[in-house]
């Protein structure tokens, strides 16, 4: 590993991977702290991890050759070690019918050896496999986020799926196979006898039941886990030996499916040799996943008929609108004349479904080879595919019925050419270049020959309908000069203008659409007659309107043809007796991005909450059929998708129960149904996921006063003028929290004290005490109740004006303002620390049974969070004005992280949160149109800012915004930022060095869902006063309404 490092150069880029590793496996975030335990490990990264996480009890001795295998394989590292990889011959093909989407990952030459390794593992040792199995450091299941609803699956809610490196696929794949209750029921009762394993002695078969076995295990978890998501690294291990490639690792969903519904097949293949030898036929794989069609053909003059087999039916798309287009041209070649068919120069065939599976997978090819630029691309047209479609008019039993209806749908399509081709001889009438409609040619010659002389000008110029004329003319011109006669409209509103004024009415656009240079020649007259005698008129002008009347009633009849005939090819397919075979669609596997780089997720629908569920790895969330729609057809973005998965009635729906009963208990009773070795495995991942949590949050209450400090203490730090006292260090850290609120409000408790001479004169220190604390309250009080407007937050100027707003309990509020008057520094003069002191004695009289010091330490945690939200976002806006782009996403991004935590609490917890999304997007799409013209500027400075811009800002802030919960305005930056680096592949003035930089940094701008999310803190700010604060916040907020940026010092 020192070697590697070495030959690498130590680099920053690599050491900085490593120490990425290294804080995702062990939730430690400081970097110098981990860099002296790599140089301790002597660069070996798990040894590292193990100086950090294991206890020091002694563990069994593990070879060096499997600690290496173990410690490197899969990893990012790992994939970087230098492999002798060529290419292996393709797997083989069962159904003759996979055609390859051009581009498939080449098998390493040592993946058999591999596998082989992987398959010899004895099977008696599966249980031993089992305890070990889902082992995990817990810093690998938390990551660092605490909270509890992160990482605890809610009641019977589906989980996700980690995803641990580029594993998107196999997450997409096995959700929707795993939502597939009988393929589920398969797995998970899968059993072999005895005398069958220990008569096992093929590598390949060896491999395939130790897949089945983890893919049960996985299954399992899935079922009665805990957990939000589960790990699946462990079937992964056995997948990556085979599709292991140094050229692409990320997987090609459809391969890995073939792959897949292989090794099951081989695997319950076994099973069913018990009793029938070699019967495909009984195997559950076939008859679940598996169909046969028949060809019919004719081929220079001579006919064939052959039956093959199908799994997943590969369709094009290019040239086709919906699926059942895609179907009809799949299963229709060329043309089937059986009268010519002695003829040599026919050549036809049709296809058709014999026995259609009850899962039925269409793969759709939305990949093709650019012969031109020597690379793979994506098709993105659009792909429209229905909810339920019916296979009647593809099955061979129908055959007679729909080949008269495909000589009808003939009929009419060359009927309906005809009519178009006469209709465009109308619509399109002339013999030049220029052709006009022939109705309003006609027209025109009738406005020509009733336009008087040039006398009778000036009258005819005031008319309405004749100046429209006169001015629209150089304006038509001037469009027809432009290309593709488009003439170009700029919008020049920004996004400030849509989110803070009102939509204004564009009155004065179509004034400016009219304006042209014209000669005042042209505005004085138009082109008419010299000399027209009234009979000549009347003539002509009888003739013109007669014929344009006959025109237009044939342009009309033609227009009523066309759409009977339209409606009737629509309806070809409507007949009851054709919709007798439906099939719903149960999945989507969708693809984002471009053919070498890209993110895969799932729609599934779930029938008992009958509606869509998105499985993005580890998010499971609710979902619609518009979102499948938007995010599924292509067309619009870099997303469509790639394969559909339809189910028969056969295939009993999700979670069905006799008694009708809720999804729990019908979870239930899967789990109770499952094998005791499989339910001990469920009960000890579930063991283990409360110790995990107990530990953890041990850690954490230990590290918060210590290693830690919670945000609120950090603000501590921020916003202290002076160092804290020697004495305050060792208090606990809700005590100095409320002190620093108190200090932080001292000019105002003065102000209160001050107010209470007479009092203090007249009845003594406590009289005066009462009386400044009851004027203080009733003032913060009013304060609280007062209507807030854009400019004033009153929160700012008083830590109690905030419990008051958020209806904090009575106890804490009186404890604070007492505190309030107990501060130390209040000691002016003798009246002030009089008053201190009797403060102070009443709050030692204050016992933990009048307040819950738990609650009041998390409500001062709020107010400081609330405090540094504001901070940061109003530096934010500030430097956004000053245009320091880069400084200001950082804060604006801290202060929405941080808000988001205040606002689970309640709405007035926190800041608006529409405000920092928005100037947190501005800045986003700032940066990256800076970032990306340094990128594409060619110069080696420039295209290094623009990368370290991207890495170290942009990709870390867009993938804290895309979670389950983004918005639709910031999905549309985010997909407008992707789209502009995405449009450079394949750019003809980049060179090969700048695409192969694209290509690296594309699958990061795309998938980051394994990476770990590492944005610098802004530098720390120390506030000013309230006061100062207050107007601060006014300064700021007046200032983004209006036009100008104003700087607050």
């Amino acid at each position: 590993m020192t070697a590697e490092l070495r030959a690498r150069g130590g680099g920053g880029e690599d050491c900085q991977v490593l120490l990425n590793q290294m804080k995702e496996i062990t939730g430690i975030q400081d970097s110098a702290f981990l860099l002296a335990a790599l140089k301790a490990a002597d660069g070996d990264l798990m040894e590292a991890v193990t100086f950090l996480t294991e206890d020091p009890a002694p563990e069994p001795v593990q070879s060096p050759a499997a600690a290496e295998a173990s410690a490197w394989e899969g990893s990012t590292v790992g994939k970087q070690l230098p492999q002798d990889v060529g290419a292996a011959p393709a797997p083989h093909n069962q159904d003759n019918l996979h055609t390859a989407n051009t581009v498939r990952p080449l098998e390493s030459p040592k993946a058999p050896d591999a596998e082989r390794d992987a398959a010899e593992r004895p099977q008696d040792a599966h249980s031993a496999e089992n305890k070990n199995r889902s082992k995990r450091k817990r810093c690998e299941v938390w990551g660092e986020n605490p909270k509890q609803n992160d990482w605890r699956r809610a009641g019977d809610w589906p989980v996700g799926m980690k995803n641990i490196g580029n594993t998107c696929w196999f997450s997409a794949v096995i959700q929707s196979l795993f939502q597939l209750p009988e393929f589920r029921r398969l797995v998970l009762g899968y059993s072999l006898p005895q005398n069958v394993l220990e008569s096992c002695r093929s590598h390949t078969g060896k491999r395939n039941i130790a897949f089945m076995q983890e893919l049960q295990c996985l299954f399992a978890l899935m079922l009665g886990t805990w957990r939000k998501f589960v790990d699946p690294s462990a079937a992964l291990e056995l997948l990556r030996d085979v599709f292991r490639s140094a050229e692409q690792p990320q997987q090609d969903v459809s391969e890995f499916t073939h792959k897949l519904l292989d090794w099951l097949e081989d695997a319950f293949q076994l099973t069913v040799n018990v009793t029938s030898l070699g019967d495909k036929s009984e195997n559950p794989m076939v008859q679940l996943f598996y169909g046969t069609f028949l060809t019919e053909g004719v081929h220079e003059g001579n006919t064939f008929s052959k039956i093959e087999t199908f799994g997943q039916y590969p369709l094009q798309v290019n040239g086709y609108r919906n699926l059942n287009e895609c179907l009809e041209g799949a299963m229709v070649e060329g043309e089937m004349d059986e009268a010519t068919a002695s003829q040599s120069v026919k050549y036809g065939q049709e296809r058709w479904f014999t026995k259609l599976p009850p899962v039925l997978t269409f793969e759709l090819s939305r990949f093709e080879f650019n012969q031109s630029l020597g690379q793979p691309e994506k098709i993105h047209t659009k792909l429209e595919f229905p909810q339920t479609i019916y296979m009647d008019r593809y099955l061979y039993c129908n055959k007679d019925l729909i080949q008269m209806k495909r000589e009808e749908m003939k009929r009419l399509k060359e009927k309906m050419l005809t009519l178009q081709q006469k209709l465009e001889r109308y619509m399109e009438y002339g013999s030049g270049p220029a052709r006009f409609p022939l109705p309003d040619m006609l027209q025109y010659v009738l406005e020509f020959i009733a336009t008087k002389p040039a006398v009778a000008v000036s009258s005819a110029q005031s008319s309405p309908s004749t100046a429209l004329h006169c001015r629209a003319k150089p304006h038509v011109l001037g469009v027809l000069s432009q290309p593709n006669g488009i003439q170009e409209r700029t919008d020049t509103r920004t996004e400030d203008e849509a989110f803070f004024v009102a939509d204004s009415s564009p009155q004065q656009s179509s004034s400016m659409e009219l304006q042209a240079p014209v000669s005042p020649a042209e505005l004085s007259e138009r082109p008419a007659p010299h000399v027209v005698s009234r009979e000549e008129l009347n003539l002509v002008q009888t003739c013109l309107q007669r014929w344009r009347n006959e025109i237009e009633q044939d342009v009309q009849d033609l227009k009523e043809s066309i759409a009977r005939i339209n409606l009737s090819i629509q309806q070809m397919y409507c007949d009851p007796l054709l919709q007798q075979v439906p099939y719903r669609l149960h999945a989507v596997l969708v693809h984002e991005g471009q053919a070498n780089a890209g993110h895969y997720w799932a729609f599934i629908y779930d029938q008992p909450r009958k509606r869509w569920l998105k499985y993005n790895d580890i998010s499971v969330t609710e979902s619609s059929w518009e979102e499948l729609e938007r995010e599924s057809f292509g067309g619009l973005r870099n997303a469509s998708a790639y394969c559909l998965m339809y189910i028969s009635d056969q295939v009993s729906p999700v979670g069905a129960d006799e008694d009708g009963g809720p999804e729990a208990r019908q979870l239930q009773k899967e789990v109770e149904a499952l094998s005791p070795e499989l339910r001990h495995y469920i009960q000890e991942d579930n063991w283990r996921l409360e110790q995990e949590a107990e530990e953890w949050d041990e850690e954490q209450s230990c590290k918060i006063p210590q290693m830690e400090p919670s945000p609120s203490s950090e603000l501590q730090d921020l916003s202290s003028e002076s160092g804290p006292e020697p004495s305050s260090v060792c208090e606990p850290s809700v005590h100095s929290l409320s002190s620093e609120h108190a200090r932080i409000a001292k000019e105002q408790t003065a102000k209160a004290i001050a107010n209470t001479a007479d009092a203090y004169e007249k009845n003594g220190v406590e009289a005066a005490l009462c009386e400044a604390f009851h004027e203080e309250y009733s003032r913060l009080y009013l304060l609280s109740k007062e209507t807030p407007t854009p400019q004033n937050d009153a929160r700012l100027q008083h830590v109690l004006i905030y419990f008051l707003q958020n209806n904090a309990p009575q106890q804490v509020v009186e404890r604070t303002l007492l505190e309030q008057f107990a501060d130390k520094n209040l000691s002016y003069d003798e009246r002030s620390i009089s008053i201190m002191k009797v403060a102070r004695a009443k709050l030692s009289e204050i016992g933990p049974d009048d307040v819950d010091m738990e609650e009041y330490k998390r409500w001062h945690e709020d107010y400081s969070l609330f405090r540094k939200v504001s901070i940061y976002l109003l530096t934010g806006l500030e430097l956004y004005q000053n245009r320091k782009y880069q400084e200001s996403l950082t804060y604006l991004v801290y202060a929405y992280q941080s808000n988001t935590k205040l606002l689970l609490k309640g709405t007035n917890r926190g800041v608006s949160e529409s405000l920092i999304a928005l100037y947190r997007r501005k800045c986003l799409l700032k940066l990256n149109e800076v970032a990306a013209s340094l990128f594409v500027s060619c110069e080696e400075a420039h295209v290094s800012e623009g990368v370290s811009i991207l890495n170290e800002l942009i990709i870390p802030c867009m993938h804290l915004m895309n979670n389950f919960e983004i918005s639709k305005e910031d999905l549309d930056a985010i997909e407008v930022m992707r789209n502009r680096w995405c449009s450079y592949l394949g750019r003809e003035d980049m060179d090969a060095k700048l695409q192969r930089k694209l290509g690296e940094l594309l699958p990061r701008l795309l998938d980051g869902s394994t990476e770990v999310i590492v944005l610098k803190e802004p530098p720390k700010i120390r506030p000013n006063s309230p006061y100062d604060l207050c107007s601060r916040f006014a300064a700021v907020m007046e200032s983004i309404h209006g036009a100008s940026a104003v700087a607050v010092k």
